[in-house]
């Protein structure tokens, strides 16, 4: 596996991880709260060939509350 795609594989990993402790009985939402925006702004560009070609992560459907 290409470096970018193990640094990429292990902030999702990370996020997920962080997302499941959030639901936990007692979780420390202080924790959660300082961390989560530090590692979601450390998500590195997504490997080639992640997404289809012409992929556009803007182009969708208008959600609620959506500018």
């Amino acid at each position: 596996m290409c470096p970018d795609c193990e640094d990429f594989a292990r902030t999702v990993l990370l996020l997920g991880q962080l997302a499941l402790y959030a639901d936990v009985s007692g979780a420390d939402h202080g924790f959660i709260e300082s961390v989560g925006p530090s590692l979601a702004a450390s998500l590195p560009e997504p490997p080639p060939g992640t997404f289809p070609p012409g992929y556009d992560p803007t182009d969708g459907p208008d959600y609620p509350g959506g500018s």
